[in-house]
């Protein structure tokens, strides 16, 4: 178990190594750009909380809120939420490459760009949320809802949608190389003509100019 302060500029960042934090009141708390690696965060209330610059990396959150919470251009990298309600969050510009979400409540959530690379995000509710121009390359997004939600410009490359709910769903032009539409549900789905011909080719229909 270690923290240690690490001096950027005229600044001090606590980094908090390999700490077990249990039912800690984080209310309202500014956490600013804070630093925690391999840290476990059991039932920790982060409701309200801020951050700016954070780093999580390779921690796992059990339980606990993230309810009304900004967090900008913060980084929670290979971490693992498990039970966790980021209700009504902001994520602005945050990385979250390879994170884990079980049985997390994720809507509303306010999401404005980030790279969500190889994210797991099996089974979710994910219906109405704006994820516009998200970078979610090689994410697993198996068996969630996304009904309604915004995915314009979004790059899906590589994305795991195997009986995903795509319907009323906005993907025109989203990256969609490497994947596979043919077990997604898609009513009303909204595609350009690339996703499209994409959806065609897939059902084996040949497509010519």
């Amino acid at each position: 178990m270690t923290v240690r302060g690490l001096c950027l500029a005229d600044a001090v960042t606590i980094e908090t190594v390999d700490q077990h934090l249990r039912d800690l009141d984080l209310y309202g708390e500014d956490l600013g750009a804070a630093r925690y690696v391999g840290c476990t965060f059991t039932d920790v209330d982060l409701t309200e909380a801020r951050t700016a610059g954070a780093v999580f990396e390779r921690c796992t959150f059990h339980g606990g809120r993230f309810d009304a919470s900004t967090h900008v251009s913060t980084a929670f990298v290979a971490c693992d939420f498990r039970r966790v309600s980021f209700f009504d969050a902001v994520l602005e510009g945050c990385k979250l490459t390879g994170s884990v979400f079980s049985e997390c409540t994720l809507r509303p959530v306010r999401v404005v760009g980030g790279l969500w690379r190889g994210v797991t995000i099996r089974g979710t509710r994910l219906g109405g949320l704006d994820l516009s121009g998200l970078d979610l390359r090689e994410s697993d997004l198996s068996m969630s809802d996304l009904t309604g939600t915004v995915l314009r410009d979004a790059r899906l490359t590589d994305a795991v949608l195997r009986e995903t709910v795509l319907d009323g769903a906005d993907l025109r032009g989203a990256g969609l190389d490497g994947v596979d539409l043919t077990t997604a549900r898609l009513r009303r789905t909204r595609l350009d003509v690339a996703g499209a011909v994409l959806l065609a080719e897939q059902h084996g229909a040949v497509v010519e100019g």
